[in-house]
């Protein structure tokens, strides 16, 4: 049997088998031995009395008492028929007690019982409406004795403490087997997938090597499929990471070299240039060795996803970085005829890798400035908020640009991902600015967000969690005192 599907739908099945048997069983010998207000003549006496109720109201009196004849020589029940003024309307002989039932039956819902003595049969009484919905008609009958004596003694055949020994001796035994089977089947159903749940566990925690055991794939069913695909899955996985992480380094170095010999050029520029050049090659020099910086923080960025390493944690002074980065792409705005200002500023310090985050914060004001309207100004503010207790830096970058299609909000942290492929040709993005900005904010804990603004433009919303940690000088070049903190970022 190869099929999970066909182990599951027998045991199941014979489970069900088991239990409806056990309950059919348990319901016959329980009702063969309960009180007759549970019995199946309350159904069969109900049909009598709306035929005779029926009858009665087509047909007259003699048409009823012959109907209630032919009911008695068929059923043995003496039955007569009381119209809502409690009058008997049949002409037959009626047993004693019978009025008295007839008005309590009139006055409840179901079907109602009277044991006058031990030597008369038990009466039935039962209220029914005519078939104009007006009249009430209660019939009242004299029973067939059960072959026990009635009520029942404590202990005796119809007794609530016989029934539920008889509960006992018949469903317990089958429930207990049930239990047995049910234990076994989920044990073998559920031991896979506790495994598989353990390795997918490993791979998500960085452990690419993660495996599902050799065991689990001696089973001949779907789950042994299931393992076999994750296996492969995994080592997938585990191949295109490792060349990601060698494509990167190869890249790094590739860039590095000529970044080298671009910053052996600026300096030869330097001293063969005049006073006039020397501020533009400054600037040049330290593009370069800001964009040498982002490279190997990148790769940082790539290893500490995968699990391979740790960020050296420092306490940023989140004011200063955010006017640094204003200032400087205020400089490169201009000559585009865009503006960069900062509108508001709380004093505000979070914990984390300061490259990366001046490289979140970068990437969205540079993304501001690349798409907002020539002769407009993007608008960047600082402010601390404090949310279900947790008190947050919020950076929000607005621009006035065309905003973004509602549908594609959340799809511009994707990297390479374009809103309009010509635009961004135009403009000179690669689709990678804001994927790596929601990289390194997800690193530190923090969320970045999206949406536009009612009057036009987008606005990105960055938030870093502040937290309390033991002081350290702050420097933004980037020679921070580590801060001494097994929290994660």
């Amino acid at each position: 049997m190869r099929s999970l599907f066909l182990k599951i739908f027998l045991w199941f099945g014979l489970a069900m088998v088991v239990i409806n048997v056990a309950s059919f069983v348990t319901g016959i010998v329980t009702e063969r031995r309960s009180q007759p207000r549970h019995s199946p003549m309350a159904q069969t006496f109900g049909v009598f009395a709306q035929t005779a109720a029926e009858i009665f109201a087509r047909d007259g009196q003699p048409a009823l008492a012959s109907y209630l004849d032919r009911v008695e020589a068929a059923s043995h029940i003496h039955a007569v028929l009381f119209d809502e003024h409690g009058n008997e309307v049949s002409g037959r002989t009626l047993p004693n007690g019978a009025k008295e039932l007839a008005h309590r039956a009139g006055q409840q819902a179901g079907f109602s019982f009277l044991f006058p003595d031990q030597k008369q049969n038990p009466l039935g009484a039962l209220a029914i409406r005519g078939a104009d919905g007006a009249s009430t008609y209660v019939m009242v009958g004299e029973l067939p004795r059960p072959d026990f004596p009635w009520p029942p003694r404590l202990g005796e055949r119809g007794s609530l403490l016989f029934g539920l020994r008889m509960v006992g001796r018949t469903l317990l035994p089958l429930l207990l087997v049930g239990a047995i089977f049910c234990y076994w089947l989920a044990k073998y159903l559920s031991g896979p997938i506790v495994q598989l749940r353990n390795a997918t566990r490993q791979l998500s925690d960085g452990n690419l090597t993660a495996r599902v055991n050799e065991n689990l794939l001696k089973r001949r069913d779907e789950i042994t499929y299931l393992g076999r695909d994750f296996n492969l899955m995994a080592a997938r996985i585990e191949s295109l990471v490792e060349a990601q992480r060698r494509l990167l380094a190869d890249i790094s170095h590739e860039l590095r070299s000529p970044l080298a010999r671009q910053g052996v050029a600026v300096g030869l520029a330097r001293r063969r240039g005049g006073p006039e050049v020397t501020s533009a090659l400054d600037r040049i020099g330290r593009e370069s060795d800001r964009m040498n910086v982002m490279i190997g923080q990148l790769l940082a960025l790539s290893r500490s996803e995968s699990g391979t390493d740790g960020l050296e944690r420092v306490k940023v002074d989140l004011v200063a970085l955010l006017q640094e980065i204003t200032d400087d792409a205020d400089f490169e705005a201009r000559d585009r005829d865009r503006s960069v200002r900062v509108v508001r500023l709380e004093p505000s310090v979070t914990v984390g890798e300061l490259e990366l985050i001046r490289s979140a914060i970068e990437n969205v004001v540079r993304n501001a400035v690349r798409y907002t309207a020539p002769g407009t100004q993007i608008e960047v503010s600082l402010t601390s908020e404090a949310t279900n207790g947790h008190r947050y830096a919020v950076v929000r970058v607005r621009d006035r640009g065309k905003g973004v299609p509602h549908a594609a909000i959340d799809e511009i942290f994707r990297p390479f991902y374009r809103v309009e492929d010509a635009r961004d040709r135009k403009s000179g993005g690669t689709g990678l600015g804001l994927a790596i900005a929601a990289r390194a904010v997800r690193l530190h804990d923090g969320t970045i967000t999206a949406e536009n603004a009612p009057d036009g433009g987008l606005i990105v919303e960055i938030r870093f969690p502040v937290k309390e940690y033991a002081p350290a000088q702050q420097n933004l070049n980037g020679h921070d005192a580590p801060v001494n903190d097994t929290g994660s970022l």
